[in-house]
């Protein structure tokens, strides 16, 4: 199962049926996301727990409906007439709550989050989506918004701001579940991007000491070790028998030991010297 089912299986357990007014709530977030013509509503969807629990709210508030079974999809139909949502109290958490966990139900997905951070909501008409765009902006979170062809889109990349969503609604333990996984997968990004920065660093270490260790040899190959100085010559002999080493663990070697700009400093000339 995925995480976005298993996501709605738990909203189809939230125990909310006591408040009539959080009931009349989610199902107008449902109401939201699915067509309606001049005198019925037809739902349609895959997600047995979804249609289970627009089952349980228009038994709750005695909403005559038709279900069937087409296909792979169950459709739930019912006349406008039947409902009764109006003048819902936009102060009440609980009535804004209900409007978008209906609305996550109706057209809301998230992707597996062991791959990337997305959660989505698509809306029927613009007016829908401004609405959930503004309930939302209420507790402080901040959505983007897509046009697509038939459809108007909220949509989350931030994997905090999903946790934040997902716990508006009531799915607690999928909060836990989500989090888990991304903790595990922010270490393993810190842990690769601290192997690849390491790694960077060898490689430039290894570089820079392949260069000196051929400038040094070059120096002997042409007879101009003597030309010389005595600290270029120490810091010389030390490279050849330490090509892992640091500039730092050089500079420690030395007789009268110097830092890291120092040794550099030296290696440079020895360098040069090669080059002339």
């Amino acid at each position: 199962m995925s995480f976005s089912a298993k996501v709605k299986e738990e909203l189809s357990k939230v125990n909310s049926f006591s408040n009539e007014e959080a009931v009349k709530a989610e199902l107008y977030g449902y109401l939201l996301t699915t067509k309606k013509d001049s005198k019925k509503i037809k739902f349609l969807t895959e997600n047995e727990y979804n249609i289970n629990r627009l089952n349980k709210l228009l038994n709750r508030l005695k909403i005559k409906y038709d279900i069937k079974i087409n296909g792979k999809n169950y459709v739930i139909t019912l006349k406008k007439e039947d409902l009764n949502l109006e003048n819902r109290n936009r102060e009440n958490q609980e009535v804004l709550k209900g409007i978008v966990r209906g609305a996550f139900l109706g057209g809301g997905h998230i992707t597996e989050p062991s791959s990337k951070y997305h959660l989505e909501i698509r809306l029927e008409t613009e007016e829908a989506r401004e609405e959930i765009v503004e309930i939302l902006n209420k507790f402080n979170i901040e959505v983007k918004l897509l046009d697509r062809k038939y459809s108007y889109s909220v949509y989350i990349k931030d994997g905090e701001e999903i946790s934040k969503i997902l716990a508006l609604i009531g799915a607690n333990s999928s909060v836990l579940k989500y989090e888990d996984i991304r903790v595990l997968k922010e270490t393993k990004n810190n842990v690769n991007r601290k192997v690849n920065c390491e790694t960077a660093n060898l490689n430039k270490t290894i570089n820079a000491s392949v260069a000196q260790i051929n400038a040094i040899e070059k120096i002997k190959k042409r007879k101009k070790w003597n030309s010389l100085s005595p600290s270029l010559q120490e810091i010389a002999i030390l490279r050849l028998e330490n090509p892992d080493a640091t500039l730092e663990e050089l500079g420690k070697m030395l007789t009268a030991p110097i830092g890291k700009s120092g040794v550099n400093h030296r290696l440079k000339k020895i360098i040069e010297i090669s080059e002339e």
